[in-house]
C-alpha cells in the first residue's frame, strides 16, 4: 500500500487480483463459506485502499484469481467461472479471467500443463460467452478463432 500514491500519478489500468493467500500461490484448500463472499469482501477492501490513496476507480479492473489463487480445489475455480459476472454487477468494473493452463483445467482433465489446450480454449470461450471484459491466455490464435466463432453464433441468431 506504500506505493498507492505513486500508482495515483499514472492513467494506467490497474488489474487488482484477488488470491485467498499472500505471496505465491500453492495447494491451500479455499476459505470457508461461499467463495464469492469471500471475493468480494476481498475487493471491497482492495478498492477502498486504493480509491483512498487518490486511484480513480474507472481504472480498476477486477481479477478473480483462478486455480492455485483460490485455493486446491478444482470446484473452487469452476464457481467463479460460472458466476464471475456478480463481480461486475456488484462492482461495476471490468473483469479479467485468466484461466489458461490453470490448475484446475488439469485436474478436471488428468492432463499435464501442456497438454490442456482444448481443455483452456472451453473454459477461455465460456469466460468470453459469460461477458469478461479481458481473458489473459497463453494461446492467443486458437482463442481468436474461437471468439470469431462465438460472435458468427450470436450473429446468426440475432438474424434469424
Amino acid at each position: 500500500a506504500a506505493f498507492y500514491p505513486q500508482l495515483a500519478k499514472s492513467s494506467a489500468k490497474l488489474v487488482v487480483m484477488h488470491s485467498v493467500q499472500d505471496g505465491q500461490a500453492d495447494r491451500r484448500e479455499a476459505p470457508a463459506g461461499d467463495i464469492m463472499d469471500h471475493i468480494a469482501a476481498f475487493f471491497d477492501a482492495r478498492i477502498a485502499a486504493l480509491t483512498g490513496a487518490g486511484i480513480k476507480r474507472n481504472r480498476l479492473v477486477l481479477d478473480p484469481g483462478m486455480g492455485f489463487f483460490l485455493g486446491a480445489a478444482p470446484e473452487t475455480s469452476l464457481s467463479v467461472l460460472a458466476r464471475f459476472d456478480e463481480l461486475r454487477l456488484r462492482f461495476d468494473l471490468p473483469v479479467l479471467l485468466s484461466v489458461s493452463r490453470k490448475s484446475f483445467l488439469r485436474a478436471l482433465t488428468g492432463r499435464g500443463p501442456g497438454d490442456v489446450g482444448a481443455a483452456t480454449l472451453a473454459a477461455e470461450l465460456a469466460a468470453a460467452a459469460g461477458g469478461a471484459d479481458f481473458i489473459r491466455t497463453h494461446e492467443p490464435r486458437p482463442l481468436r478463432d474461437g471468439l470469431a466463432v462465438l460472435a458468427a453464433l450470436k450473429e446468426t441468431a440475432r438474424i434469424r
